[in-house]
């Protein structure tokens, strides 16, 4: 992660503490916003992260898209590692979803709140990665 992108994120976790969730300023102003809390892949140290979510009734819905990037955020990894995750101060299990029905019907959702997203899934799928979509569930 560039210092560039931990800047950007550091900022858009002080502008959401400020303002109850809402980004104030670039390219997430106006939006529902949460702070994702995972523990590192590697170090299990606390790392916090802004994600777009979704709603699936009780659970929501993540996508690990890192604005069409041929790579993975590194959060993915740490909730594939360590999936009970704190999400806007819920405790919520991460379960990445495989199925691709599911995954289409969660895609579909993912993409009413943030439709920037078909743009993300070609510039990923050009460099071959599919990017994971995860539901988080009540613990």
């Amino acid at each position: 992660m560039s210092t560039s992108y931990q800047d950007f994120n550091r900022n858009l976790i002080n502008d959401l503490r400020a303002n109850g969730g809402k980004a104030t300023s670039g390219p997430f102003m106006g939006r529902d916003l949460v702070i994702l809390t995972t523990k590192g892949a590697k170090t299990a140290e606390v790392r916090e992260n802004p994600v777009v979510y979704s709603r699936d009734a009780d659970n929501y819905v993540i996508v690990a898209s890192k604005g069409g990037s041929p790579t993975n955020p590194a959060w993915y990894y740490n909730l594939r590692n360590h999936p009970n995750v704190v999400f806007g101060g819920l405790p919520l299990r991460a379960e990445i979803v495989e199925d691709e029905a599911e995954r289409q019907r969660l895609w579909d959702l993912a993409d009413r709140v943030y439709p920037q997203y078909a743009d993300f899934r070609e510039q990923a799928g050009k460099a071959g990665r599919i990017i994971p979509i995860i539901q988080l569930v009540p613990r």
